[in-house]
């Protein structure tokens, strides 16, 4: 037991639970029986808040200690996060704004939201809410991988549901303050997470080489461990170079990560929540900086190679966890308290992006299923009291996805999330563009990438060496390709990200069928949105005020002022 890095811990941790409590204080509502108020912090965030927000959002403590973990065990490949991170600003600033403005004019709050009212399909609309909310989940029971890390590096994490404790202690109080203030609390706690971030990251990264020799030092020493042949597979378990059958796999996992990103609710739910397009704007020019710091996170992999880190064995398992090795890396080179210090920086991290997944979650059942099939005459209050009980479901269910299911398996479904959420960018992204996809085209589409990335990832064995398990990882060998039982591709071993080859598959459904359905006289549904609404600055036109249609605000028939900038 580290008692030194356990109280620091501690601290840290009480006083972002007391401003988790006191942020429904912050920017006070009338009421927070609406889901604008409690799933969007009233829509009122301004340029600062929503850059803490959605940088806490996006980058989790998973990131913190994956992207590490990643770079310790592979190499070059960890490295993909940063083209991942550096196109994806440019890629999704226009499509965010147009977003943005429809869901004020017609007060959206979900993705999902937007479908139903552009295709006027309640079966779509639906594909898409049950698709983020299985994407979703995975992704806040990764975060409890993060914290776990640190729990168990401090020595509080034992063998057993008791063993556990601590993580269930820690997943109430961010229950209750989600419960209580919604997504004001993460909002608030996104300052404290972000700035120990920063001070952490900056003084390891000029701080470690001081003691290692310097980066080219570290380097080195990196390269000559990870050449050394696996005693199970005879090769090298990776290189600080690419390879020339994993670039591939290197550029269609950083592109099709890229277009996944802002298709989860829960990165949509920080832009829903700003005040404004020029906020949007301003924030993708801002972002950025984030990939800075997690190109340094990234080098604290090679720090770990270099200075012979061990990762703790996980009780569960009995393998090794790879997501403790920036944890244990703090834990030998710093001094205690800055190490505890560190720790609360991550499990914080874990905390924000975790309570904004659960309400972009709750959001999406309550809008998308609860109201649309359950209840169609739900009252504003009765969806916000409905989002709280479901946020609070989707955070018990992730722990106990921890505590009775193996967490590299957890590890492993965050691939498969990827490949999931991608199957609704027709849908979300392209109908941003165009009403030109047929609905049943989309639904087509999603079935077809659905079944087959799934399929796909179902065959890649978990071990490599004896061909065992399912679900192993997110790369496929060009030589395996088999679309639905055809082999047509040579025995080569170039990989490639399978979520990019389902999207490309789903992209041609939708365009074949497309025309055909129209020839059948299939219905294409009525479209409730109008080119005006995709430009709107979200400034109420003269004499009107309030929100969108869904709150009694302007709706069909009073727009928001159009804005003159495209």
């Amino acid at each position: 037991m580290q008692w030194t890095e356990f109280g620091v811990f501690t601290a840290l941790f009480v006083l972002v639970s007391v401003l988790g409590f006191v942020a429904t204080r912050w920017r006070r509502a009338a009421s927070m029986d609406h889901l604008d108020e409690w799933g969007l912090g009233g829509r009122r965030f301004g340029s600062w808040i929503t850059w803490f927000l959605v940088g806490g959002d996006l980058y989790t403590a998973y990131t913190f200690v994956a992207v590490p973990a990643l770079v310790f065990g592979a190499g070059a490949m960890g490295f993909f996060a940063l083209p991942y991170t550096v196109v994806l600003y440019p890629l999704v600033l226009l499509p965010l704004l147009r977003m943005w403005s429809v869901s004020k004019v017609h007060g959206y709050v979900t993705p999902a939201d937007y479908v139903r009212g552009r295709y006027d399909s309640a079966l779509l609309a639906t594909l898409v809410a049950i698709t983020g909310i299985v994407a979703t989940m995975p992704y806040i029971a990764l975060q409890l991988a993060g914290l776990e890390a640190v729990l168990r590096t401090m020595g509080l994490n034992g063998g057993g549901i008791a063993g556990h404790a601590p993580l269930f202690v820690a997943f109430l109080v961010l229950a209750l303050y989600t419960y209580h203030s919604g997504l004001r609390a993460p909002a608030l706690i996104a300052f404290v997470k972000d700035l120990l971030i920063y001070v952490v990251i900056l003084v390891a990264v000029f701080y470690l080489p001081t003691r290692i020799g310097g980066w080219g030092s570290i380097i080195d020493e990196s390269a000559a461990v990870l050449s050394q042949p696996d005693p199970r597979t005879g090769q090298a378990s990776g290189s600080v170079l690419l390879g020339e059958h994993n670039q591939l796999q290197y550029a269609t996992l950083a592109l099709g990560s890229a277009l996944a990103l802002f298709l989860y609710p829960h990165s949509l739910t920080g832009i829903l929540a700003s005040s404004g397009r020029g906020v949007i704007r301003r924030n993708m020019i801002a972002l950025p900086a984030y990939s800075f710091l997690l190109g340094m996170l990234a080098l604290l992999g090679y720090a770990a190679l270099a200075t012979g880190v061990e990762p703790i064995v996980n009780g569960a398992t009995g393998e090794p966890d790879s997501n403790t090795i920036v944890p244990v890396l703090f834990d030998r080179m710093f001094a205690d308290w800055f190490a505890g210090l560190a720790y609360a920086a991550i499990g914080i991290g874990a905390l924000v992006p975790a309570a904004i997944m659960s309400i972009a979650a709750a959001n999406l059942w309550t809008r998308n299923i609860y109201k649309e099939h359950l209840r169609p005459g739900a009252s504003a209050a009765d969806e916000a009291r409905q989002a709280r009980l479901a946020s609070l479901v989707v955070k018990f269910g992730a722990v106990l996805s921890i505590v009775f299911i193996d967490p590299q398996f957890s590890i492993d479904m965050q691939l498969i999330g990827g490949v999931i959420i991608l199957q609704t960018l027709p849908a979300v992204a392209v109908g941003l563009y165009t009403r030109w996809p047929h609905r049943w085209a989309l639904v087509a589409g999603w079935t077809v990438g659905m079944a087959w990335g799934l399929w796909q990832l179902y065959l890649i064995p978990k071990d490599p060496v004896t061909g065992r398990g399912h679900f192993g990882g997110s790369a496929m060998r060009l030589g395996e390709f088999n679309l639905f039982g055809w082999e047509p591709l040579p025995d080569v071993a170039t990989q490639i990200y399978v979520g990019a080859v389902a999207l490309a598959l789903n992209l041609l459904v939708v365009v074949l069928l497309t025309p055909l359905f129209g020839r059948l006289g299939l219905s294409p549904g009525t479209d409730h949105t109008r080119e005006g609404d995709y430009l709107a600055t979200g400034r109420p036109a003269s004499g009107h005020t309030g929100g969108g249609a869904a709150d009694g605000g302007p709706g069909d028939s009073e727009r928001w002022a159009p804005s003159t900038r495209t």
